[in-house]
């Protein structure tokens, strides 16, 4: 098992799991998080520290498609083991549906 990030993240991109991560297996995007999950030691430290609920357990339902996004963008994404200061308007897409289909970008 390992702990990914979803979509939830997009467009609010709050830091707060990147401060308690032992391991710093967090990677930046240009408008979300990943986990890089061969680093990730299952801790679950981060998973109650999300203010939005984007970080979840491989093993739930509908992780699938989150799993391979983490393992593809942590690859490519830069590390980030410091707290970072949120978009100015992340409050305004805290609750957004379908926000992958809508802001995603690779960052390439």
């Amino acid at each position: 098992m390992t702990y990914i990030v979803n979509d939830k993240c997009i467009k609010c991109k709050l830091t707060d799991c990147v401060d308690v991560c032992p391991v710093d297996c967090f990677y930046e995007g240009k408008n979300m998080l990943v986990i890089k999950p061969d680093e990730c030691i299952d801790c679950g430290v981060c998973e109650p520290e999300c203010p939005v609920d984007a970080i979840k357990a491989d093993t739930e339902p509908g992780s699938e498609q989150w799993l391979e996004i983490n393992k593809k963008y942590s690859e490519i994404w830069p590390n980030i083991s410091e707290k970072k200061d949120p978009p100015s308007d992340h409050e305004k897409f805290k609750n957004e549906q379908n926000k992958y289909e809508k802001y995603f970008k690779e960052n390439l």
